[in-house]
């Protein structure tokens, strides 16, 4: 980016300078012109790179639990109810995703299930074993999330090995 006396200088944009107006084409002017009417280029600041899935910004991690809200003097925060406000934190979050993923994948089946209760019509065996597998699957899911102690561990549960699926992942298969 271009900087004149420590503004920056959009591309593309008409500015002024003590020695005049420049047009909007600044930019095609060789890069010692640009120095001659005060112009100095300074590189754009890096910004570091960060999933957003498990950090709030680049270094400051999301909460693995939930967290009880406090105002500025410590107090507990309380919403308009008078309730602890709570910030849900990544196990939490995950946990909740997990059940959403279960309730979805039983859901195509369900209709045998209440068939059975409701008739006494009996469900083929391939849909209860994998009805049992989805169950099992979600609880396995939620106890490595459980588990996970640290930011690192929880982050692990994501990573895909090269001929598999992640832990976060490892639901049976229709």
């Amino acid at each position: 980016m271009y900087k004149y006396n420590g503004k920056v200088i959009r591309p593309g944009r008409a500015w002024s300078s003590d020695a005049g107006h420049h047009p909007a084409n600044w930019m095609l002017l060789s890069d010692e012109a640009k120095a001659e009417i005060g112009l100095v280029y300074e590189a754009d600041p890096v910004v570091k790179s960060f999933d957003n899935r498990f950090y709030w910004a680049a270094g400051v991690e999301r909460a693995l639990d939930d967290v009880n809200e406090k105002n500025e003097d410590g107090s507990a925060m309380l919403d308009v109810d008078g309730n602890q406000v709570v910030t849900r934190g990544l196990k939490s979050n995950a946990i909740a995703q997990v059940k959403e993923t279960a309730a979805g994948l039983l859901a195509p089946t369900d209709w045998k299930v209440v068939r059975s209760a409701e008739n006494g019509t009996d469900v083929d065996s391939d849909t209860l074993a994998y009805r049992a597998a989805v169950r099992k699957a979600s609880n396995d899911i939620e106890a490595k999330i459980t588990a996970a102690s640290t930011h690192s561990a929880f982050m692990a549960l994501y990573d895909a090995p090269e001929n598999g699926k992640a832990p976060i992942d490892d639901w049976p298969d229709a």
